[in-house]
């Protein structure tokens, strides 16, 4: 295409803004439809007030001012300077020493996590979990294949909320789960050995946004369906939207099966548990349940779900539900007959404003939820829920944090964090300041810290857990612009670091982190509570450890064998190997090394195989010899000062 051919980028704004004003113009209420406790949304800028149409065109656009953002503080309060001060809190750690925290990235579209060191921000690996690797051949081996067929079989996947595994309300560092959006799929990580051992393809859900255990003992996992889809869908209902249905799940983390579901009214988006095992608390949006942008963001409110657990699981043991694919599917949709009565299973809280995120505070007293397209946070008394008829009398406060709240996080000294999208900054407020101030109000606002630039999740140490540390926060920010040397138009988000200290005016910005687009959320846990093995545990694993004297070619079959080897130091356990050509190869490897660290690799390159195998550890492919011929075998993994010369060879005869 020439340059003559090509658009106006400024004509494609325009239509845009076009497009946009066609949606808003259905958004905007009339002056009396707006509810009395609503605040009119303004920048606080002299003679300037915008009323909700501009507030979310300004959203639309703050892409296009995203190099300004967080340069200037709009909105009063503390600010920072934008930028690591260098004066700051200490966060290097010097070589040789450990960090005091492990930090745990979902990976977003890349499939996997990332562990990274808290306070220094240095990643320290990566764990493939919806995704192949050939480094360690995750994938590739027969078990890791074997995993991701049985979970599903795609090819790719979009890594979300990792959350860790309680006992009593704190991290118990045993497993690590995480959701898959795109694919509706849950998978555990042993976090014994930092590997993936367990991927669930949940039936009936396209996708699953939301995820987190209910605490306090990780009795579910619970994930919620974001994307209205008739049920079964099957064909049936394919064009007709009222027929359509979101979905709240459970998944056994033990054996990693669904239990149950249940059908609600709206689109569900993130939710966290309460901290005493009844109530699950989920965000909401497209109330209208329509199926494009206009119909989506037409009302003023969307419905928060509060799901009482105990009040479903009596549903399902009464058999008060319909099975569809295998699974329980329990009705709480408004109508339902299960919520006409005294103790509903699922509670319907009005909210403003297409509310993005949940997260219950650490002593589980409040559900926290942003408003997303409102500038407030809504914070919803989780044991008043019980006791109310109409569930909006248990909304406790709705402070005014700024514009675009996403997600919220706690120091555990009385003080929530919520990023805020639009203005690119970082908002500290007073939790029972909130409680006994007016709806709207500004008062509990302590300070607010500019970040670089438009924040998405943000976390502090331990904050989703009863015992926060209180030290430093992360800002996940979807863009970085200019903070980082170019690498092209693909750019890296930002992850920095802020020092949230102890004092009530504290927060300081100490470090920028380029990161691989897009993580999209982390949790955090002290080392003390992780005990990861250095060296594999045999007993851990069902495959046959192979000795040293095992190694060897067994015919299993007329076309088939198992080839068994150690590897060593500068050694396979067999020189060389013959097989026929098509015989199918089982090829069964074992590091008989004791020692930490050393890890060898098997890559056979002309058959698509390499593997690595760390110490004590067994790994099995399996492959089909088709073409005669010599085969190298070589270690991946640089192992000793004779690495180069660690080989093997395998022998394809013709047959």
């Amino acid at each position: 295409m020439s340059t003559d051919e090509r658009r106006d980028p400024n004509d494609v704004i325009e239509e845009y803004e076009q497009r946009l004003d066609d949606v808003l113009a259905e958004v905007e209420p009339a002056p009396d439809d707006r509810t009395a406790d609503e605040p009119v949304v303004s920048l606080d800028l002299p003679g300037l007030s915008l009323n909700r149409r501009d507030f979310m065109k300004a959203g639309a656009a703050a892409g296009a001012m995203g190099a300004l953002a967080g340069c200037s503080n709009i909105t009063g309060g503390g600010g920072g300077d934008g930028g690591a001060s260098g004066s700051g809190p200490g966060h290097k750690v010097a070589p040789g020493e450990h960090d005091e925290y492990y930090g745990f990235w979902s990976g977003g579209h890349s499939g996997e996590l990332r562990v990274v060191g808290i306070p220094s921000m240095r990643e320290l690996t990566r764990i493939p979990v919806f995704n192949t690797d050939c480094a360690t051949g995750y994938g590739y081996t027969d078990g890791s294949k074997e995993l991701l067929e049985e979970g599903g079989d795609y090819t790719w996947g979009d890594n979300h909320h990792p959350n860790l595994s309680e006992t009593d309300g704190d991290y118990d560092g045993e497993f690590l789960f995480v959701n898959d959006k795109a694919n509706g799929r849950i998978a555990r990580v042993n976090l014994t050995y930092f590997e993936t051992d367990a991927i669930t393809d949940v039936p009936n859900m396209q996708a699953i946004h939301g995820c987190c255990v209910l605490s306090p003992d990780t009795k579910y996992v619970l994930g919620n369906g974001e994307f209205r889809a008739p049920l079964p869908n099957d064909g049936r209902d394919v064009d007709n939207p009222d027929a359509y249905t979101s979905l709240f799940v459970a998944v056994d983390p033990e054996s990693m099966e669904t239990l149950w579901q249940v059908k609600v009214d709206g689109n569900l988006d993130i939710v966290d548990s309460g901290k005493e095992g009844r109530w699950a608390i989920a965000s909401a949006y497209n109330s209208e349940e329509a199926t494009s942008i206009t119909g989506m963001t037409k009302n003023d409110r969307d419905d928060v779900k509060a799901f009482d657990i105990p009040a479903i699981e009596q549903a399902v043991e009464n058999g008060d539900y319909e099975e569809v694919n295998g699974v329980p599917v329990v009705d709480g949709t408004k109508e339902s007959s299960l919520n006409q009565g005294d103790r509903p299973i699922v509670k319907y809280i009005p909210t403003p404003k297409s509310p993005h995120c949940v997260e219950v505070g650490p002593n589980g007293d409040y559900a926290f939820i942003a408003g997303k397209l409102s500038p407030t946070v809504t914070m919803l008394d989780i044991n008043a829920l019980s006791e109310v008829s109409d569930p909006s009398e248990a909304v406790a406060g709705r402070p005014r944090v700024g514009l675009g709240p996403l997600h919220t996080t706690f120091d555990g000294n009385g003080h929530a964090y919520t990023s805020l999208f639009i203005d690119s900054q970082v908002a500290k407020w007073d939790i029972q300041a909130a409680v006994e101030a007016e709806t709207g109000s500004e008062d509990p606002i302590i300070e607010k810290q500019d970040v670089h630039y438009n924040p998405g999740h943000i976390q502090a140490l331990e904050a989703m857990s009863t015992d926060p540390d209180g030290e430093w926060l992360v800002c996940l920010n979807k863009l970085s612009k200019d903070r980082f040397l170019p690498v092209g138009p693909t750019m890296p988000d930002n992850d920095q670091l802020i020092h949230i200290g102890q004092g009530e005016k504290s927060m300081e910005l100490v470090a920028d982190h380029p990161a691989y687009p897009e993580p999209h959320d982390c949790v955090f846990a002290h080392r003390d509570k992780i005990d990861a093995k250095k060296v594999y545990d045999p007993a851990d694993y069902e495959e046959t450890y192979i000795e040293e004297a095992d190694s060897g070619v067994e015919r299993t079959g007329e076309n088939s064998v198992h080839v068994k080897m150690i590897t060593k130091r500068s050694e396979f356990g067999l020189p060389d190997f013959t097989v026929q050509e098509g015989d199918e190869v089982t090829l069964t490897t074992t590091n008989i090394e004791s020692v930490q660290d050393i890890v060898h690799g098997v890559a056979i390159p002309q058959y698509d195989i390499n593997y690595a195998v760390p110490p004590q550890d067994t790994e099995t492919v399996t492959f089909t010899a088709d073409e005669p011929g010599v085969y190298w075998i070589y270690c991946t993994f640089f192992c000793s000062a004779l690495h180069l010369e660690m080989r093997s060879r395998m022998l394809v005869e013709p047959a």
